[in-house]
């Protein structure tokens, strides 16, 4: 069986990359060469894109509960009956598999 990686652990990798790589900046910040300060400057720049992507997905994560919680209080009952129907095939597929 695979193994899922939780949203936790995901965030968790990523600050520690995110603070890896400012420890690397910050370590190289007197080589004056140009292929450090190059690779420097990419590593800048990779990290705002990183910054914005994650700050992306985390506003869609958001908006897609909004969302969802919104037309849960919307419809209740539908609401009901389809996580009733989903637990029943998930139910089903894993005795299936024993």
């Amino acid at each position: 069986m695979k193994e899922t990686i939780g949203t936790a652990k995901v965030a968790e990798s990523a600050r520690n990359l995110v603070d890896d790589a400012r420890e690397l900046l910050a370590a190289t910040a007197d080589v004056a060469e140009g292929k450090v300060i190059e690779a420097r400057r990419r590593l800048a720049a990779t990290m705002e894109k990183g910054k914005d992507a994650w700050q992306a997905v985390q506003k869609s994560a958001a908006s897609g509960a909004k969302a969802t919680d919104q037309a849960i209080r919307e419809h209740p009952y539908h609401s009901i009956g389809i996580a009733f129907a989903v637990g029943l095939i998930v139910g089903l597929l894993a005795r299936r598999r024993e």
